[in-house]
């Protein structure tokens, strides 16, 4: 592991666990990326780094030098309007009115550890011989620009993250119009194009399509990350498999609008980059001042989707999630809001969450309605005050009522909204986002809070304190229902206004660290109509957040599986909720709906005081189990079976295994059934070949080559919606 620098050829080779990152600065000091894979000992950058002249077309900026033009250089940052004709990965315009600019290679440092990021989540290190960073300084000398190129490698992981900081040290004003976090070139063309794709109730299905020449793209521009499209995108081999094939993962650690592209040119090299969206974004540097661009986190596979998935598992769920419960095991807890929704008092809550003691569960959460005269979603958004008339002893008499039950009590908020019915609205009109005398368009009834100002985010950390300082709240689900319109802010200048909705991102993670900083011993569970902002930012301050708020048994094999290829179980809240289901209407067995539910962090979402002794008895068997096997599934290995996006899309499993091989859970899910069925076997992944297992609800012992080569039975399963879970312990 580590970053060398050859003098002699002006090569940079960074090393990771498996992987090689090599760069070399040409031809007056361009910086070319010349690799990016699999890891190789030596450099010949002659043949890595090949000229070819082309036509008049391809403009050469040395009119002496015919074979070289930056519109086929292999380029690392990349600019526009000097020969490249290919998508830039920044652009800035002068106070002239032009927006040529011409970065040339100035110096380098090589560092032990990884730096933080300036009022941004980043991935971090415990100790510095964890990583390497590296640092390059280019600079357009004409305006004074200097931008820093952060790479940083992992010892333990095939990772590399990157970043970008430009500083203006001109003397003039200079205005960023597009500040990516990454960009890099591929000389072969060859790929799919993998991401995340949906919509509300349906987030984060693989979208997996050849690329073509041309631009594939996929955005956010909606202020936050969005159900739509998850700021992720892999670049991989077209053989790619779950076991075999290259896979170039990109995840943006950003929970705002963002851009990620792939564009495929003429001579059939591919130019992939991610970081903001620069759509409706500028940024004014003044001399002296700064701007950093969000982190990416790159992952390199020669091993299959399956082997880039578990490297961000691990790498997400130790070097990006913070907190006293990054490490420990997150309790099973029951929420009240399909149970009641915002029809409840103290009574109804307490009988609820006696009958989920008594089955063994956790913690107890209230969801929406307990403040100001929230009886619907049309007001009180912003006046975080106990609402007496629901809960007239309030808030602390019914968390130790809960706390008395040996149940721990959770709480729900949503402190970036405020409707227009409410105290704090009718105090502050203006602390919404807005445009003067424009609409201010609502949605479910709400507006946004500006978070770009100072004012409004110390107003939202002070009343979430004093409600979080008032009673025994153990859990916080941090909920944001409606995406960004009007986007303006009051306090900004005519030229910084279409700084706001990055500065809203700024201000949310300020609120968030010194919240979750405060509240150490709290657990945050992040949320966005279920996965509206499921994205590493939110990871960094809150360790798992609510998946979707699709809660079907059925709809969750497609989301879960699809979450999975970049965030780990741990970080997926999955709960078992009441038939038929309140999202699609469909009738599933208990039995599935939990065996669905237990593949991340286990609840559930009812009315336990209207089960049947029956159904009390499975959940009580269920949760048990979960016990049993969660730390199994929230911090061992993930390795999917079967896909539910390929074939009929009627069967899925996956599997979790401990990182000594010595225990493992494989679920396996069937929708329909299928009449005279043929017998069928499941191949598992990830076991000690060597070793042999004892399987629950088979007989005799099987070798992990057994059961990986051969595979093991798949039972009789009896009508639609079945499942099957077999635990896996080595003997």
């Amino acid at each position: 592991m580590g970053i060398t620098f050859n003098e002699d050829n002006k090569v940079f080779h960074l090393q990771a666990k498996d992987t090689s990152y090599i760069m070399q600065i040409v031809k007056d000091g361009y910086l070319a990326h010349l690799y990016w894979g699999k890891k190789i000992r030596n450099v010949n950058e002659k043949d890595m780094l090949v000229y070819r002249g082309r036509t008049s077309f391809s403009a050469n900026p040395d009119d002496k030098d015919k074979i070289f033009s930056l519109d086929t250089l292999p380029q690392e940052y990349p600019a526009y309007g000097n020969t490249d004709f290919r998508t830039p990965a920044y652009q800035l315009q002068l106070e002239n009115g032009s927006t040529i600019t011409d970065l040339r290679y100035e110096s380098y440092t090589i560092s032990k550890g990884k730096p933080k990021l300036n009022g941004l989540p980043a991935t971090y290190v415990e100790a510095e011989d964890e990583a390497e960073t590296l640092e390059i300084v280019l600079i357009d000398s004409l305006i004074g620009l200097r931008v820093h190129l952060l790479y940083t490698v992992f010892e333990k992981y095939n990772v590399i993250t990157r970043s970008a900081r430009f500083v203006n040290e001109g003397n003039c004003n200079l205005k960023l119009l597009r500040g990516l976090s990454m960009s890099l070139d591929f000389m072969r063309d060859d790929f799919d194009f993998l991401h995340l794709n949906g919509s509300w109730a349906r987030e984060r299905h693989i979208i997996r399509e050849k690329l073509t020449p041309g631009m594939h793209t996929i955005e956010s521009r909606r202020g936050a990350s969005s159900h739509e499209h998850n700021p992720f995108i892999a670049i991989i081999s077209q053989d790619c498999t779950e076991e075999k094939g290259e896979a170039y993962g990109l995840s943006l650690v950003y929970s705002g609008n963002f851009l990620a592209q792939a564009e495929i040119n003429m001579y059939k090299s591919t130019r992939v980059s991610l970081g903001i969206n620069p759509f409706d974004f500028s940024w004014l540097l003044e001399p002296g001042q700064d701007f950093q661009t969000p982190e990416v986190v790159m992952v390199y596979s020669s091993e299959g989707l399956g082997a880039m998935s578990r490297t961000y598992h691990k790498l997400y769920r130790t070097r990006l999630c913070r907190g006293r419960y990054r490490d420990k095991t997150r309790p099973i807890l029951i929420n009240n809001w399909e149970a009641t929704y915002f029809d409840f008092d103290a009574e109804k809550l307490i009988n609820i969450a006696k009958e989920a003691k008594k089955l063994g569960i956790e913690l107890f959460v209230l969801d929406d309605g307990w403040f100001g005269k929230r009886n619907s979603d049309d007001c009180s958004l912003g006046d975080w005050v106990v609402d007496k008339n629901k809960l007239p002893d309030g808030l602390k008499s019914l968390g130790d009522r809960i706390n008395d039950l040996n149940m721990k009590f959770g709480l729900w908020f949503e402190p970036e909204m405020v409707s227009p019915d409410s105290d704090l609205y009718r105090a502050h009109p203006d602390w919404c986002l807005h445009v003067p005398e424009r609409t201010r368009s609502t949605a479910r009834t709400q507006l946004i809070l500006d978070l770009s100002r100072e004012d409004v985010c110390d107003y939202i950390a002070k009343a979430i304190s004093q409600v979080l300082s008032s009673a025994p709240i153990s859990y916080v689900k941090w909920d944001m229902n409606r995406n960004m319109t009007e986007v303006g802010s009051k306090l900004l200048s005519a030229d910084r206004q279409r700084e706001t909705a990055h500065r809203y991102i700024l201000g949310l993670y300020k609120i968030m660290d010194k919240l979750t900083d405060e509240f150490e011993d709290v657990l945050f569970e992040g949320c966005s109509g279920g996965g509206g902002r499921f994205d590493p930012g939110i990871l960094y301050y809150m360790p798992q957040i609510w998946t979707s708020d699709d809660s079907d048994a059925v709809e969750r094999l497609k989301i879960q599986y699809g979450t999975s290829i970049l965030y780990p179980a741990s970080t997926m809240g999955a709960h078992v909720s009441a038939v038929p289901n309140h999202q699609v209407g469909r009738n599933t067995p208990l039995k599935m709906r939990g065996d669905v539910a237990m593949s991340g962090n286990f609840g559930y979402e009812l009315d336990l005081t209207k089960f049947t002794e029956k159904e009390k008895k499975e959940v009580k068997e269920q949760v048990m189990q979960y016990k049993e096997l969660r730390a199994l599934i929230q911090f061992g290995d993930m390795f999917r079976l079967v896909s539910p996006f390929e074939g009929k899309g009627n069967e899925t499993a996956w599997m979790y295994v401990s990182e000594d091989k010595n225990e493992a859970m494989v679920a396996y899910f069937r929708i329909l059934a299928e009449a005279d069925a043929p017998v069928r076997k499941l191949r598992l992944i990830g076991l000690d070949p060597d070793k042999d297992y004892l399987v629950s609800e088979c007989e005799g012992i099987f070798g992990g080559d057994e059961l990986m080569y051969s595979g093991i039975t798949i039972p009789f399963l009896f009508g639609d919606y079945q499942s099957v879970v077999w635990k896996i312990k080595s003997k």
